[in-house]
């Protein structure tokens, strides 16, 4: 139910300037492979000097505490961010699956209202968009949180660089402006066009009133919920049910996506909302945007690693370097590639063709090869680790366990496992039984035992090297018996 006008009336007085910026993290990590994997998507690779994630966050955390909304899959992934920039845990919600970005929107803003926010004003922003320009960007927020307290949605119009048929465009009237701060200027609406033709988005250029449209939207989250129920009641009315605790979202999520309710609801804010909204505006800007969808891109935006070229120029490479390696790439009489070097894959692309990566995933896909999803190295909860060796008779893993950390309380079945401590400080839980190798040290971990390793150590990573001897080597075959991360 949306909110009565006579809560409104209690609540819009002092709640009206709350500004609560939601981040939208999804993605199938098939555009920037080998880096980006579907388990691993660009918004959490260091494509730059850190995640294009953890500069969302920080881009935004200046305006508000962000809110996530992501897919279980990356709950990993996006509590390592969070823990790292000081954002609460419970801002997270994940979805039991993705329904595309209608479905997203709608579940933020049931929550937030649930929550007492119905009067707030809410952002939605990408997680895997480079802003180069981030005062500007500011300023763009601060005019569009003064539209969407008028009661208008407001979306981010980026100024075209180039005719693209690869983004949605936003239309603008040439009215008198709805609002201006800052040298920036709030416009009607007057449509959203769907991606173009290279003639089409030509024109769009000439004209001069069109801008890319980057899935930043503003508005009051009363507002869009009226909207919802309006425009998209079935989604609306499905999510209705939705407890506060969010037991039963799964379940809802199951029937957004089921054949009677796809089509109408598991769509996008974009078809489902925007496109037929009459109180809109948009505010053009320059913010230094990418969207950073292509190695071609990644290419303009960042200085290619050193490289030796004989009769050769025009080339870009971005190495995987493991710590202390000093990795050669040279080329000879080749001109403009874009040479990818990961732990266990290579592409070689030429420069102006790498929106077709996108096609090697789906072979690798088709192959069932492990690589279109995964790659060597696993982020944990408690730190990370990196396979150097996975044969029939065993399987060797480097691993990391951050400050004040620890694995949960365990055993296998099927494998016995050998630990040798290389750096950090290791306290060891055997059969409740503790032990404290040092570096140099090994301590062996037999068929069946519980065991646990934990670092006691405030700010130093302990680091070791894992051995497994066994039948099967599988994450599957662990027993907890606890877990600082509820995984039991």
């Amino acid at each position: 139910m949306s909110p009565s006008p006579q809560n409104e009336a209690n609540h819009h007085s002092h709640s009206a300037t709350e500004f609560i910026p939601v981040i939208l993290s999804g993605g199938s990590g098939t555009r920037l492979w080998p880096v980006s994997r579907s388990r691993f998507p660009k918004q959490f690779a260091d494509l730059f000097d850190e995640s294009l994630f953890t500069k969302t966050v920080k881009r935004l955390q200046p305006l508000g505490t962000p809110w996530v909304v992501t897919n279980e899959t990356m709950k990993v992934l996006t509590e390592k961010v969070l823990r790292e920039n000081q954002v609460p845990l419970a801002n997270a919600i994940y979805e039991p699956r993705a329904n595309n970005t209608a479905p997203a929107i709608a579940l933020i803003c049931k929550i937030l209202a649930d929550h007492g926010h119905a009067y707030a004003v809410a952002g939605i922003f990408p997680s895997d968009q480079l802003v180069q320009d981030e005062a500007r960007f500011q300023s763009a927020i601060q005019l569009a949180i003064q539209c969407a307290q008028k009661h208008q949605v407001v979306t981010l119009g980026l100024k075209p660089t180039f005719a693209s048929t690869g983004y949605g465009y936003i239309e603008v009237s040439q009215n008198k402006p709805f609002a201006e701060h800052a040298g920036l200027t709030a416009i009607e609406t007057k449509g959203f066009r769907e991606k173009p033709d290279e003639k089409t988005a030509q024109g769009f250029i000439t004209q001069g009133n069109f801008f890319w449209n980057a899935g930043m939207f503003l508005f009051q989250v009363s507002d869009m919920i009226a909207q919802f129920q309006s425009k998209m009641p079935e989604l609306w009315n499905l999510l209705s049910p939705l407890k506060k605790d969010l037991s039963n979202l799964k379940e809802i999520y199951e029937q957004i996506a089921s054949a009677s309710f796809s089509k109408s609801c598991a769509t996008s804010i974009d078809y489902g909302i925007m496109e037929k909204l009459t109180q809109q505006v948009c505010i053009p800007c320059d913010l230094g945007w990418s969207d950073v969808g292509s190695w071609d891109e990644i290419a303009r935006l960042t200085p290619s690693a050193p490289q030796i070229q004989v009769k050769s120029h025009g080339n870009y490479t971005f190495p995987f370097k493991k710590p202390g390696e000093q990795k050669v790439v040279s080329f000879v009489g080749v001109d403009d590639l874009i040479v990818v070097d990961t732990h266990d894959a290579l592409l070689i692309a030429k420069k102006g063709s790498t929106q077709h990566v996108k096609a090697v995933t789906e072979e690798l896909i088709k192959m069932k090869n492990p690589n279109a999803h995964d790659h060597l190295f696993e982020i944990r909860p408690w730190g990370k680790f990196e396979i150097l060796r996975d044969s029939d008779g065993y399987k060797s893993k480097v691993i990391h366990i951050n400050p004040g950390q620890q694995i949960s309380y365990q055993s296998h079945n099927k494998r016995s496992e050998h630990w040798v401590i290389i750096s950090g400080t290791a306290e060891v839980t055997l059969n409740e039984e503790l032990h404290h190798p040092k570096p140099g040290q090994s301590i062996y971990v037999g068929q069946g035992v519980k065991h646990r390793i934990r670092n006691p150590h405030p700010t130093e990573v302990l680091e070791f090297v894992e051995v497994q001897v066994g039948s099967y080597f599988g994450e599957d075959d662990i027993i907890r018996y606890q877990d600082d991360y509820k995984r039991v």
